[in-house]
C-alpha cells in the first residue's frame, strides 16, 4: 500500500506534516505494510491536507485529514472523496504543465521519467539550436510571468547574440498577492523546471543557469537545490547533459524577498549582489543582462512549460487556446472563495466560469463584488465583466491583465477606496526609489485618496491624473500598473469613493 501525504507548503502549514508522523506511528504500531510518498499538492487547496491511499486499484482522496482521522483512514471506514483523479475540480482541468505535480515523488529522478520527464530533453538534444527555438516560437508560448512577451522571439534574440558566455536565468520571485503555481511546481515538480532550463540553454547557447528564489519560499529553496544535486549526480546537468557532450549545470540563488526584484532588471541587479534596483532599457537583458551578457529572463511557468512542448510537440500545445494566447493557463484561485487551489486550462473560459462555476462563489456565500487578476498591480474586475475570455488581448480590451493569472475574490463587503489606497501604499512601499513617477507618484496617491475619503471635491480628478503619470513615465510595471487597481477601483466601483457629505445625501 501506498500513501501520499503532501509536502507542500499550504499542506504543510495546514498540519500535513503531523497527520504523515501520526500515520508512520500507527502504520509501524499496526504492522502494516505501506510506504508514505510525501508527494506535492494536487492544487485543491481546500481540502489539503490531502491524504491519498492507493490499495492497488487507485488512488482514493481523503480531505482535509486531520491527526484523529488516521486510525479509521487506516481502517478504511473513514469517508472518502472517491478517486482523487474523479474530484471535478480536477478531472475537469487540461494539465500539461502540472501533469505531474501531486502524483509523483517530487525528488525521484526516476519517477519523474516514468511519467514522461526527460522525453522533452531527450528530443531536444537530437535538435539543432536553431531548431529548439523555432519549436518554442511555434508552441505560441508567451511568458507567464506577467508581460504575456513571446517566448520564441525572445530565446531568438539571445540565440542569434554573439558572446562568449550566455545565462538563462529563472525568475521564481513569486511576490503577487494570490500567486503560487511558481511555489508548487517547484515542490512538486522540480525537474520540470530543471528540464525546461537545459533545454533553453541549448537553444540559445546558454551553458549556466540560475533560478532566483525569494527567501520567503524555504520549502521550495530546499526541494530546487536537493533536486539540483539529483540532477548533477544523475548527469541531467553538467558538462555532458544526457551524454550529448553538450554542457549546462544551474545553481540556485537566494533572494531577500524585495517585490521590485520581481522585475527582470532588478532581479539581475541583485543576482549580481547590488542592490535590487531597476534598470533602464535599452539594452535589453536578452542583449546585456546577467554581468552584462546576453540573458534569457523567464518565469517559472515558462521554463516549467517548455519540456511538455517537446514531449508532445509545439502544434499539440498550440491546439489549445484562444486567439493569440496559446496553450494553457495556470490560474491560481484564491482570496473569498469557496474552492481556492490552482486550476490549468485551456485560454478560452470567461472570468464568471472560473470565479463562479470553478470557484464556487465566495467562502462567505455572499455576492461577488470584485475579483483582482493580475496580482497587486491587476485591475479591479466588477461582476459587468464577468464575460470577459481570460486571454492576455481579451482582458486588455476590458481595461485589466492577466499578469501571473493570479484572482483574488472579493464579496460585496470590500471597500474599494481602501483597496485603492492599499495599491498605491504598496507601491510606495515596495519601489525601488529609482524614478520619480513610482516613488513620489505613490506617496501623493495616498494622500489624495484620503483627501477623496474626507470629502475633497477635486481630489478625483488628481488622483486621475496622477495615474496618468505614472503609467506614461514610470520605468517598469511597479510605477507602471499601479494605476490599473487604482483607477478600475475608481471608476468601476464609484459608490465607494463617495465622501461621506454625499453618502449622507
Amino acid at each position: 500500500m501506498k500513501i501520499y501525504v503532501p509536502m507542500d507548503s499550504a499542506a504543510t502549514a495546514l498540519g500535513a506534516d503531523e497527520v504523515a508522523e501520526v500515520l508512520a506511528r500507527e502504520i509501524a504500531a499496526r504492522g502494516i505494510d505501506a510506504q508514505i510518498i510525501r508527494n506535492g499538492t494536487r492544487g485543491m487547496i481546500w481540502l489539503e491536507p490531502l491524504v491519498e491511499i492507493d490499495r492497488g486499484d487507485g488512488r482514493i482522496g481523503y480531505g482535509p485529514v486531520t491527526p484523529a482521522d488516521v486510525p479509521a483512514i487506516l481502517d478504511g471506514s473513514a469517508e472518502s472523496l472517491g478517486r482523487v483523479e474523479e474530484i471535478p475540480f480536477f478531472a475537469n482541468q487540461t494539465r500539461l504543465t502540472f501533469a505531474r505535480c501531486g502524483v509523483i515523488d517530487p525528488l525521484d529522478l526516476d519517477d519523474y521519467a516514468a511519467h514522461g520527464g526527460l522525453a522533452g530533453l531527450t528530443r531536444a538534444i537530437a535538435m539543432s539550436s536553431a531548431e529548439i527555438v523555432q519549436e518554442v516560437a511555434d508552441s505560441g508560448l508567451r511568458g507567464r510571468g506577467g508581460a504575456g512577451f513571446p517566448t520564441g522571439i525572445k530565446w531568438k534574440t539571445v540565440a542569434e547574440a554573439a558572446a562568449d558566455q550566455k545565462y538563462i536565468v529563472c525568475n521564481a520571485d513569486e511576490g503577487d498577492s494570490g500567486t503560487f503555481a511558481d511555489r508548487m511546481i517547484m515542490e512538486g515538480d522540480p525537474f520540470t523546471l530543471i528540464e525546461g532550463m537545459a533545454i533553453a540553454g541549448l537553444g540559445v547557447g546558454a551553458t549556466r543557469g540560475y533560478v532566483y528564489l525569494r527567501s520567503e519560499y524555504p520549502d521550495a529553496i530546499r526541494v530546487m537545490r536537493a533536486a539540483v544535486k539529483i540532477a548533477r549526480q544523475r548527469g541531467m546537468l553538467g558538462a555532458d547533459v544526457l551524454g550529448s557532450g553538450r554542457a549546462f549545470d544551474m545553481e540556485i540563488r537566494q533572494g531577500a524577498g524585495a517585490y521590485v526584484c520581481g522585475e527582470e532588471t532588478s532581479l539581475l541587479n541583485s543576482l549580481e549582489g547590488k542592490r535590487g534596483v531597476v534598470r533602464a532599457k535599452p539594452p535589453l537583458p536578452a542583449l546585456e543582462g546577467f554581468l552584462g551578457k546576453p540573458t534569457v529572463v523567464n518565469n517559472v511557468i515558462s521554463l516549467a512549460t517548455v519540456p511538455v512542448i517537446f514531449e508532445k510537440g509545439a502544434k499539440h500545445y498550440a491546439d489549445f487556446g484562444l486567439g493569440r494566447s496559446r496553450g494553457t493557463v495556470t490560474l491560481q484561485i484564491a482570496g473569498n472563495v469557496k474552492h481556492g487551489g490552482l486550476y490549468e486550462t485551456a485560454f478560452g473560459l470567461t472570468l464568471g466560469e472560473v470565479v463562479n462555476g470553478i470557484g464556487g462563489g465566495t467562502a462567505t456565500g455572499r455576492p461577488v463584488k470584485a475579483v483582482q487578476v493580475g496580482g497587486p498591480l491587476g485591475a479591479y474586475m466588477p461582476v459587468s465583466k464577468f464575460d470577459t475570455p481570460v486571454g492576455y488581448e481579451e482582458f486588455d480590451k476590458n481595461g485589466g491583465l492577466i499578469g501571473h493569472a493570479g484572482l483574488v475574490v472579493f464579496d460585496d463587503s470590500a471597500d474599494m477606496l481602501q483597496m485603492a489606497r492599499f495599491a498605491m501604499e504598496f507601491c510606495a512601499v515596495e519601489s525601488c526609489g529609482k524614478c520619480t513617477p513610482c516613488r513620489i507618484g505613490a506617496v501623493r496617491g495616498v494622500e489624495t485618496i484620503d483627501r477623496i475619503a474626507a470629502g475633497d471635491p477635486g481630489a478625483a480628478d488628481l488622483l486621475t491624473d496622477l495615474c496618468e503619470t505614472m503609467k506614461d513615465g514610470s520605468l517598469c510595471a511597479l510605477g507602471g500598473f499601479t494605476p490599473f487597481p487604482v483607477m478600475s477601483a475608481l471608476t468601476q466601483f464609484p459608490d465607494d469613493f463617495a465622501c461621506q457629505k454625499e453618502a449622507a445625501e
